[in-house]
């Protein structure tokens, strides 16, 4: 879930026990990619959506911890590769969509339409972002470029809603209004970055 390299770097010796202890038990690092993502799904809909933001974080924060160590008990049983990497991104998009969703249909349930339309700029732009550097590495470019990325998104807004459960409730606001306007950017410099990489190429055609 938190798939970034620097986020596994600083934990890699807190992980390395516990990565071992389940390969042990023959548990596959799919299987723990899966169990993160559920578990973060789940948190998300059954805390976050009706507005119990603290244990909800709490939740998201124990599951996408666990979700670490898939990359750790691969590179420990040699099976690190592209399938890895394909998985946990395409699980990393439905976690997003479960907690920033949840988000949303908390906001427009309690009429807080502004937040909801913001959460929802927020999630589309994010989930473009993370599709546009891998239309751009399918064509050939690559597009690691943008003021706001993953790992970005996701502290922000589980930051955002452990304020407003603690009473700092417009926090959550500022911080969605910020993701949205910073993800549009972001999207709008992949486009124009992979756009400069392939222009040179389709004028010499």
């Amino acid at each position: 879930m938190l798939n970034n390299p620097k986020a596994r770097r600083a934990v890699s010796g807190l992980l390395d026990p516990p990565a071992k202890l389940l390969l042990r038990l023959h548990i596959s690092p799919d299987a723990v990619t899966v169990v993160g993502t559920l578990g973060a799904v789940l948190c998300a809909v059954l805390f976050i959506a009706r507005g119990d933001f603290l244990i909800g974080v709490l939740g998201v924060i124990v599951f996408a911890v666990a979700d670490l160590l898939d990359g750790t008990m691969a590179r420990m049983k040699g099976t690190s590769g592209p399938w890895g990497n394909f998985l946990d991104a395409s699980l990393d998009r439905v976690a997003d969509g479960a907690i920033f969703g949840s988000v949303a249909f908390w906001a427009a349930s309690n009429d807080h339409m502004w937040l909801a339309a913001g959460t929802l700029i927020a999630l589309v732009a994010g989930q473009v972002t993370s599709y546009a550097k891998a239309r751009a590495e399918a064509v050939g470019a690559e597009a690691n470029v943008g003021l706001v990325e993953r790992a970005e998104r996701l502290i922000a807004i589980l930051a955002a809603l452990v304020l407003a459960g603690v009473g700092v409730p417009w926090v959550l606001d500022i911080v969605v209004w910020a993701l949205a306007v910073l993800g549009v950017f972001t999207v709008i410099q992949r486009v124009i970055h992979v756009r400069k990489q392939l222009k040179p190429r389709t004028e010499t055609l």
